[in-house]
């Protein structure tokens, strides 16, 4: 992948806004907050394009909270598509047994990833495991996920923004835009 200087110049087009965003969020928080209160909450981001999505929904959601981190790969470096094997590069710092867990997610796409991800949560045995991701691309989707909490659904497009990337570059992006073609083919 070339480096580039203009990151939103390579965005063909802004599939969702900064305030859009923040504005979903901020229902997402609410509607979370309202169907776990009186619970303590623990937040599993999974890394790295999910972090910006949880760190803006953990100061919406009204609730005492613990985050968690995991880093899991479908996918290998500058590449567009999933490779089907999933691997556990980052596992959680503690236990989630007996806990109330949402796993935090930018965006599910096949499924193969998130599926994996929720067998593997369901083994330490939770209390209760939900779901809740930015971004939603049915079209692509090879797994049933059941999904608990839904920001967007997008079309079947690449997207880069809000910590979505190509190339570990684009994540600082405010907003998701659709990458041009020509960014990810030339090469």
């Amino acid at each position: 992948m070339v480096a580039t200087t203009d990151l939103a110049g390579d965005v063909g087009e802004i599939l969702l806004t900064e305030e859009q965003i923040q504005a979903r969020v901020a229902e997402l928080g609410a509607q979370i907050s309202a169907d776990m209160a009186g619970r303590t909450l623990t937040l599993v981001s999974v890394l790295k394009g999910s972090l910006p999505f949880m760190a803006d929904l953990m100061r919406a959601i009204r609730l005492p909270l613990r985050i968690d981190l995991m880093e899991v790969s479908s996918y290998g470096g500058a590449t567009t598509e999933s490779s089907g094997l999933v691997r556990i590069l980052k596992d959680l710092s503690s236990s989630i047994e007996g806990e109330d867990v949402l796993i935090v997610e930018d965006i599910i796409d096949t499924g193969l990833t998130l599926n994996y991800l929720v067998r593997y949560l369901r083994g330490k045995k939770p209390a209760s495991l939900r779901i809740c991701t930015l971004l939603d691309k049915p079209a692509r989707r090879l797994v049933e996920i059941d999904v608990d909490y839904t920001g967007f659904t997008i079309p079947d497009q690449f997207v880069v923004g809000y910590g979505l990337d190509y190339g570990e570059i684009y994540r600082n992006l405010r907003f998701v835009g659709v990458l041009k073609p020509e960014v990810y083919s030339a090469g």
